[in-house]
């Protein structure tokens, strides 16, 4: 269990994180997004005793990261998977995790194999590795302790879809067996795919939380997709009856349900071509409501298309 209570940093008159308070339970994976600069790592790093908060705690199983013995066997913690040390064997950084936790070098083989870095990539030098293999170095790394509780800042980042998959396989059984994960991704349909709990931060503030249901009463509802042999009429005909409709490539994007716009169409003698029912995603919630914060959007805003040559 991981408590985050209250939690702020400040460096300087920035504040990074503003009064965030949310849980990780244990048998779940908590999905844990925002934009860059939004307060995750920052976060995260609190959580494992890097960076003091200004105000506030998190606490792993009721206790500060720094008083619990042996952390490592409690906590696996990943935050960057670059920093390993470039001329040492895969092997070698997990011997000496392994020393350094008191545990069996029967662990090391075991990490190794788990993460599909057994035979002679653990005798290759950390500096060859791809970024890929280095996110799997670092996951062995975590889960040589069989801690209960695993931080994991951007982990699938530079992994090939079936390392992708492989991690979300390997993070499912590991909450199936009772483990604490807190997984923070820009990889928004992965976390969807994996996370029980999604947390969205933006600015330092928690936005919005919760599981995929309970996110899903937070977005605006479905639109439709329509195309027709009268676009320009049918629209007009939407307009009029107060819906929404913009133009998406050629055909016609209405913010209302299909069957109300079947009904319109039907009215108006428009014969429909094609009719999709479109859903709003974790993407666009994730979009709405990070929007203040999404260096992107505020780029378009203040240059134009065309401003930029």
């Amino acid at each position: 269990m991981i408590d985050v209570t209250h939690l702020t940093v400040r460096f300087g008159h920035h504040v990074a994180v503003d009064d965030v308070s949310f849980q990780c339970r244990p048998g779940q994976v908590t999905g844990f997004l925002g934009p860059n600069g939004a307060g995750k790592t920052t976060t995260m790093r609190v959580m494992v005793g890097l960076t003091a908060p200004t105000s506030g705690e998190v606490t792993v199983d009721g206790r500060r990261y720094a008083d619990l013995p042996n952390p490592g066997r409690h906590v696996g913690v990943l935050l960057d998977a670059s920093a390993q040390h470039a001329g040492r064997t895969a092997r070698e950084v997990l011997v000496l995790a392994a020393r350094t936790m008191g545990l069996p070098l029967s662990r090391v083989d075991q990490a190794l194999e788990l993460v599909g870095l057994a035979g002679t990539e653990a005798r290759r030098r950390v500096g060859n590795y791809s970024l890929g293999m280095r996110q799997r170095l670092g996951l062995a790394h975590a889960l040589i302790g069989d801690p209960a509780v695993l931080v994991l800042d951007e982990p699938a980042n530079g992994l090939d879809p079936a390392g992708i998959r492989w991690m979300r396989d390997l993070l499912r059984d590991y909450a199936a067996r009772g483990g604490t994960v807190l997984l923070s991704s820009h990889l928004l349909h992965e976390v969807e795919m994996v996370a029980d709990e999604i947390v969205m931060i933006g600015s330092g503030r928690i936005v919005a939380r919760g599981d995929r249901g309970q996110l899903a009463d937070l977005q605006s509802g479905e639109g439709s997709l329509v195309d027709s042999e009268d676009n320009g009429r049918l629209a007009a005909a939407l307009t009029d009856r107060g819906l929404t409709v913009t133009r998406d490539a050629t055909v016609l994007k209405v913010a209302a349900p299909a069957l109300e716009v079947s009904r319109v169409a039907q009215e108006e003698h428009v014969l429909l071509t094609s009719l999709v029912t479109q859903r709003d995603t974790l993407e666009d919630l994730f979009l709405e409501l990070t929007a203040d914060t999404q260096r992107d959007v505020a780029a378009r805003s203040t240059h134009p298309e065309g401003a930029l040559r």
